[in-house]
């Protein structure tokens, strides 16, 4: 959707048509922006990803897009590193009016949009089936808070929703949060659900707007303390209002791979890691019922050995996953620096549009002498008949 809205966009002559797409992934979500902007006219679609901290079919699913507007990034660091250097790009005005830059995954709000449509499709399929049903809770795999925001807005929309579930693995700054409102940034942990593997959540900015009472003064003051110290705590009414807005657990490695191993012996249903916290969450919060959502992340065999820990033989493997293995992989790798990234960014979009306009003289150039071809066989069809008559 958010891929199309930019074509079209840029089409009419918006944002001179050209637009720079600069997003960080910790492994899924970089995917699905990528597939969503190939190709797209206008568009340059730079995606920065952690070295060594996503699966390598993760790894495989951006990196083998031959399409030449998408550029792949392997930065030296973590998740946080590379949404920080999104997030230094956006306050570089310099930068960022030069190469008209743009955002996408969670950054983007209509991404978080797009989302609420999850909320709303699933709570008529539970109440079509279910016609005892009122109202649906939703268990979410978090790490970077989008898609349970999402539920909140649906909720906020009027959407009968129950419980929100945050869910997270051992990079629960959101759990310790709900719990005992402390949001303190901790060093992250590497996990065997890689994509939940953030300790600043980017959308959580935007619910505690709305616990701010709305107040951008108050919102500022807490970030402000929070990127200073690593800190934000709040107590008393406050808390309440965040405890009544979302219930929250936590799943370890152990916890997961439990949960995988039991639904896939009993029901022989195959979770990935992160889907597994989501199940694990409802469990730990007694809310396994016909009225409760847990919303899936990723297919399992892109985690094939998180998920060989708990189950073996693994399932097949689908055709579409196990063909990237022989795909060429375009990468680059990056140290963790913003200003050596936009640098980066800066020569590859140069590059591109060179290419595309050496392209475009080159294909104008053939027109040219197809119309003067035609033209002169016309003409000398046109003498042909007459010297006939």
């Amino acid at each position: 959707m958010l891929g199309n809205f930019f074509e079209y966009f840029l089409s009419t002559g918006s944002n001179d048509g050209r637009l720079a797409v600069l997003g960080a992934t910790s492994g899924d979500t970089g995917s699905a922006a990528i597939y969503g902007l190939r190709g797209k006219k206008g568009v340059d679609c730079v995606i920065l990803y952690p070295k060594g901290r996503v699966s390598e079919i993760q790894k495989r699913q951006m990196a083998t897009v031959p399409d030449d507007n998408i550029h792949c990034v392997e930065v030296e660091g973590t998740f946080d590193d590379c949404q920080d250097i999104v997030k230094a790009s956006f306050a570089n005005a310099e930068f960022r009016d030069h190469v008209k830059l743009g955002a996408v995954n969670s950054i983007n709000w209509c991404r978080v949009l797009a989302q609420t449509t999850y909320y709303f499709w699933s709570y008529l399929r539970v109440t079509d089936a279910e016609k005892d049903v009122t109202q649906v809770n939703f268990s979410v795999p978090t790490g970077n808070f989008g898609d349970v925001l999402a539920g909140y807005y649906s909720k906020k929309m009027g959407l009968p929703v129950g419980d929100l579930i945050v869910a997270t693995n051992e990079n629960d700054i959101l759990h310790r949060f709900f719990t005992n409102g402390e949001y303190h940034r901790e060093d992250i942990q590497k996990t065997i659900s890689p994509s939940m593997d953030i300790c600043v959540s980017s959308n959580f900015e935007r619910y505690l707007y709305h616990l701010s009472g709305e107040d951008s003064a108050t919102l500022a003051g807490w970030m402000k303390g929070f990127e200073t110290t690593g800190k934000l705590t709040i107590d008393g009414k406050k808390l309440d209002e965040a405890r009544s807005d979302f219930k929250s657990a936590k799943a370890d490695t152990a916890e997961t791979l439990d949960t995988i191993k039991t639904y896939h012996g009993r029901d022989g249903y195959m979770l990935c890691p992160h889907s597994a916290v989501g199940v694990s969450a409802i469990k730990q919060l007694d809310t396994v019922d016909s009225a409760t959502v847990c919303l899936a992340t990723a297919h399992f065999a892109k985690f094939g050995d998180a998920c060989s820990m708990a189950v073996t033989p693994l399932p097949e493997i689908p055709k579409e996953l196990s063909c990237l293995w022989s795909m060429k992989i375009r990468s680059s790798p990056c140290p963790n620096d913003a200003a050596v990234v936009q640098g980066f960014v800066e020569k590859r979009i140069e590059e591109r549009i060179a290419k595309h306009e050496k392209r475009d003289s080159t294909r104008k150039i053939i027109q040219n002498m197809v119309l003067i071809s035609a033209a002169v066989g016309f003409a000398a069809f046109g003498v042909s008949v007459f010297r006939r008559r």
